[in-house]
């Protein structure tokens, strides 16, 4: 008897071992913003989940809360007219940013005041100076904050970091290429709400660059172990001039690096939407030409192989549950999503525009 409540005891000290969030009360969480159209494809992803509690919603826009409410079926008593207001009537843990770009270093600066964690949909922010405005606000409280790519629950993405990193299966790197980006935001029928500011140089510190350009920026970033580029060479085009007057619609960017190249092409522009990846190595080559798909082939094969990478589990499945790992304190953002790499995007977008306007290399 006694050794049967000793293994049952040990059992039990096991299960809870292994998954320690179980049995934690759900992270309460808000939204902050409903101009940006992902927040579409996120609220849904709120519901049936055990480790987050959805409590409010900060917007003021009448059209956007009736579009919303309706949509989604969502109570009037989720809304709050401010971050202030919101805190000061519910607990809130963290908060997910749907603003415009330009708005990020408000929603920031607000939540460390409070001591709440932030994660906003990329890019960081619309310039090197309200980067450096948001990591200040960061660093001096003490929250966390990090950045939401859509690329960063590609499994094809996180094997192919697995198999250049982990694995060395081709070498050094010593050229990425990285497409995105689709028709147009307005061709493919982004709201009016989203395209306002998004197709504003100030708001979106850009147009198809900003809007795009970071996917790529941030991919090579991170399989470059954090480098910065030597230099920053770019060219902007604006082919739809009627539909974006204000901002470019195409662009292409060279990134030098010691012993590397990067070549990032947001656009627009193009037939289809698209979001692929391109890594050469010294003996080898992997593609990702979609989120589940993955192609690559090494020194010691004569052809291409095809696999399909395992699906991501844990606090990498998708943004809540990494959001929620962070709030519990069982990760830190690290890589994609961090403040150090998502900086380091910011500043090649900056100097990329810098190089379409003079025509000239930028060094950083």
């Amino acid at each position: 008897m006694k050794k049967l409540l000793f293994l049952l005891f040990t059992f039990a000290c096991l299960a809870a071992f292994q998954s320690p969030a179980q049995d934690a009360p759900p992270v309460r969480i808000a939204i902050v913003g409903l101009v940006h159209d992902h927040v579409g494809g996120f609220l849904p992803r709120l519901k049936g989940r055990n480790d987050i509690q959805f409590v409010g919603i900060v917007e003021t826009n009448q059209v956007l809360i009736a579009r919303y409410s309706r949509r989604f079926h969502l109570s009037p008593d989720l809304f709050y007219p401010s971050l202030d207001d919101l805190f000061a009537k519910i607990s809130v843990q963290a908060v997910a940013t749907f603003t415009d770009i330009y708005d990020h270093p408000r929603v920031v600066e607000d939540c460390a005041a409070h001591g709440v964690d932030v994660m906003m949909e990329k890019p960081l922010a619309v310039n090197t100076k309200a980067a450096l405005a948001i990591v200040k606000a960061a660093k001096k409280s003490g929250i966390q904050v990090f950045v939401n790519y859509e690329t960063s629950w590609y499994a094809g993405n996180q094997e192919a970091y697995v198999m250049v990193h982990d694995q060395h299966k081709i070498g050094d790197i010593r050229r990425i290429v990285a497409h995105d980006g689709h028709r147009g935001p307005k061709e493919i029928g982004c709201s009016t709400n989203f395209l306002a500011w998004l197709t504003d140089p100030v708001l979106n510190g850009g147009g198809a660059l900003n809007d795009f350009g970071c996917y790529g920026a941030d991919l090579a970033t991170w399989l470059l172990d954090g480098q910065k580029p030597i230099s920053v060479s770019a060219v902007t085009r604006q082919l739809k001039p009627d539909v974006y007057p204000k901002v470019e619609d195409d662009a292409t960017v060279v990134l030098t690096y010691p012993k590397a190249t990067v070549i990032l092409e947001p656009s627009w522009n193009w037939p289809f939407n698209v979001k692929d990846l391109e890594i050469y190595g010294q003996t080898g080559y992997v593609f990702v030409p979609q989120g589940d798909e993955f192609r690559f082939r090494t020194g010691k094969m004569t052809d291409e192989q095809d696999m399909t990478p395992p699906p991501l589990t844990g606090y990498n499945a998708d943004p809540l549950s990494y959001l929620a790992a962070v709030v519990r304190g069982e990760i830190k953002p690290t890589g994609l999503a961090s403040l150090d790499v998502n900086l380091i995007v910011v500043e090649i977008l900056d100097a990329a525009h810098k190089s379409a306007r003079t025509g000239k290399a930028v060094k950083l």
